[in-house]
């Protein structure tokens, strides 16, 4: 029989104990799928949690958080699929949700694409312009650098982009230093401009962690979030932040248009900014959100001044409209070859379109990339020049995705909601938020 040491045997004992725990249940609600997560109160738990509802792709309509006192709590999520429905690939979900629950009681990160995993990654941030991602991708094919997986993002004048590459010719991870040297100064010189500068970085894919995560990162301390604020075209998401002396908390309130991954940008952007989530509230009514968050710095004090509370609407604000897409979305799917990327955004720059948003990703021998695209000067692209767009690269290959948020409940318009008001100070004491009895209500 194998004997453990009382030390190993109470090591057990405390990862048994803070192990999360999940449940997934097609049968307490009638419009969604309810799944609870309890677990030992970790910084990070709460944002693992809701990533791993992202990543799976289901959409979450609304939900419930508390604590005791900080040390255990317990999320119920309401979810859907994208149509709305019930998930019916619940085993997967549970999988996935336990998976990434699990990983976050490790020290070491790891990357969100087990494919990019193998690669090597580009931190891009600079000051954005018309074309740029152009010429980037064009200076990544002359250096032989294959683009495997990207993502970017502008918001503020400033874009960020991932970006997975490998040698070209052999499809091996860029290790050799005098190449990596070389990759990141024709990209600094492609980067340049600016009164903040420009930064790139030649990193191990492994170390990264969520890639929309590090996305927000790097335009957090990039300084964005102070910047130019987003289109007059695209409404400014409400934010507040009130203080409840009696409890010591922060009480953080949001109320924008509904989107996906809405929740996640919010959490990510609190966790990051160092502040634990005690409770919470967030509800969708139509294509309208509402969330309410009672937090706490990590050493246990309220936010303590109004610059602090201004800091943290202004970083949440950004985190909002940065995945607020502005521009037509083209979808490309297509064989994948060499030098795609650069031939296709140059047909966008030749075009006289801006990429606003983009994401690349190649699975075995095809591409599959999404593009958000506007004119050079940030308006809506002329619907001709993005006929003639989809032409020339070809029909079969690049089209308009009309795809559209659902939306589970009727509204008056597509501003229904917009000029809703915040939640109300205490109002999920006034819910009594922590009764078992409310958690198991979908109405």
């Amino acid at each position: 029989m194998e004997r453990y040491h009382p030390s190993e045997v109470y090591e057990l004992f405390v990862r048994h104990m803070n192990t999360p725990r999940v449940v997934v249940d097609n049968g307490a609600c009638e419009t969604a799928t309810l799944v609870q997560v309890h677990s030992a109160r970790k910084h990070g738990v709460l944002l693992e949690a809701v990533a791993a509802l992202s990543d799976h792709g289901v959409c979450v309509r609304k939900g419930y958080i508390s604590s005791d006192d900080g040390r255990w709590f317990m999320d119920v999520f309401h979810v859907t699929d994208a149509a709305g429905h019930k998930v019916t690939d619940t085993e997967n979900l549970l999988a996935r949700l336990e998976s990434a629950l699990s990983a976050s009681t490790d020290a070491s990160p790891t990357c969100s694409s087990p494919q990019a995993a193998r690669l090597c990654l580009l931190e891009l941030l600079g000051e954005d312009r018309p074309g740029l991602l152009s010429e980037v991708f064009a200076v990544l094919h002359d250096l032989r650098c294959g683009t495997v997986d990207a993502r970017a993002w502008t918001h503020g004048g400033r874009v960020a982009a991932l970006v997975f590459v490998r040698d070209e010719d052999t499809g091996a991870p860029i290790a050799e230093p005098g190449r990596v040297r070389r990759i990141e100064s024709r990209l600094r010189h492609v980067l340049r401009g600016g009164a903040r500068g420009a930064r790139t970085v030649l990193v191990d894919a492994g170390a990264v962690g969520n890639l929309d995560r590090r996305l927000h990162q790097l335009l957090n301390e990039d300084g964005e979030a102070g910047g130019r604020r987003a289109p007059a075209t695209t409404a400014t998401p409400a934010v507040a932040v009130q203080e409840w002396g009696e409890r010591g908390y922060s009480v953080v309130t949001v109320s924008c248009r509904d989107r996906p991954k809405l929740l996640f940008d919010v959490v990510c952007t609190l966790t990051d900014l160092d502040y634990v989530v005690y409770h919470g509230t967030f509800d969708t009514d139509g294509d309208h959100a509402q969330q309410e968050f009672y937090i706490k710095r990590l050493d246990g004090r309220a936010i303590s001044s109004e610059a602090e509370r201004q800091r943290v609407i202004q970083c949440l604000q950004a985190a909002i409209e940065r995945r607020t897409s502005e521009g037509v979305r083209l979808e490309l799917r297509i064989t994948d070859r060499r030098g795609l990327l650069a031939y296709v955004t140059r047909v966008f720059r030749e075009n006289s379109l801006s990429v606003t948003h983009a994401e690349i990703t190649t699975r075995d021998d095809m591409a599959l990339n999404v593009f958000h695209v506007t004119d050079v000067a940030g308006r809506p692209a002329d619907p001709k020049t993005i006929d003639e767009v989809i032409h020339g690269i070809g029909t079969d290959s690049l089209r308009v995705d009309e795809e559209r948020w659902p939306r589970l409940c009727s509204t008056e318009g597509d501003d229904a909601g917009a000029g809703a008001g915040l939640f109300s100070l205490g109002s999920l004491v006034k819910k009594n938020l922590l009764k078992v009895g409310l958690i198991r209500s979908c109405s």
